[in-house]
């Protein structure tokens, strides 16, 4: 019966891909840890040694005279998801620090869109981090948008290379990371969450942008087919395939 499902979800998924104009979403494979990560944002740690790296280079809208070299890992246990991103950057900047109500991404941000499972109809959640740590979290439902409050994303753990603060700008060549743990029951009060194992699917795109740097880009992972940039368009959502 478990393999009939993911036969079925594959079938679908590679209906809607068929279907779809323009460049064919991307897909990566999710490794699982052994034991948690500590979250210090040291690139070069275990496990993140042994997994593979996924480059945010696919400028939305017009190609920037900036483009930083943006890569992303991604990795899961049984409670939670780890992520870490490497930045080799220009023109950096943070001045919002206040969560859930600044506007992050003018900020040298990084952002991870994911719908739990493979159904894009059942919403998509939205995890914008600047490089000081500062995030916005929500739940972008079919019917209405919520924010996640203080008592729920208060359970992550986020490290950042770089101060809460970054002003006036950084106009050097700097290389920043940022990584946080995402506690699985944080999700599972806004949808229905498949969650990771083998075998599971999820749809995920991951951005990089700073809208108000003195050298604004927005970059995607996987292609969006749309002529500005735009980032919630789930439609374009990438997978993520848990192994």
């Amino acid at each position: 019966m478990k393999l009939l499902l993911l036969l079925l979800a594959a079938g679908g998924l590679a209906a809607i891909f068929s279907a779809q104009k323009g460049p064919l979403p991307l897909s990566c494979k999710v490794p699982k840890c052994l034991q948690p990560v500590a979250i210090d944002a040291v690139w070069e740690k275990a496990p993140w040694q042994s997994f593979d790296s996924q480059p945010i280079a696919l400028p939305m809208g017009k190609a920037p005279e900036h483009l930083p070299h943006t890569a992303v890992k991604i990795a899961y246990d049984d409670d939670a998801l780890y992520l870490i991103f490497r930045v080799v950057d220009r023109y950096v900047r943070a001045i919002t620090t206040e969560h859930q109500k600044g506007e992050v991404w003018k900020d040298s941000c990084v952002e991870f869109f994911f719908t739990p499972g493979h159904d894009i109809a059942i919403g998509h959640f939205y995890l914008e981090m600047n490089c000081g740590g500062t995030m916005l979290f929500r739940f972008h439902g079919p019917n209405a948008v919520e924010t996640i409050p203080q008592n729920e994303y208060g359970t992550m753990s986020i490290a950042h290379s770089l101060p809460k603060i970054v002003d006036p700008e950084i106009c050097e060549p700097i290389t920043w990371t940022l990584e946080y743990r995402l506690p699985l029951a944080i999700l599972k009060k806004y949808c229905a969450v498949h969650t990771p194992a083998t075998g599971v699917v999820w749809r995920a795109n991951f951005y990089k942008c700073a809208d108000a740097s003195s050298h604004p880009h927005w970059l995607t992972w996987s292609p969006v087919d749309f002529p500005t940039p735009q980032f919630h368009l789930p439609e374009f959502f990438g997978t993520l395939e848990f192994e």
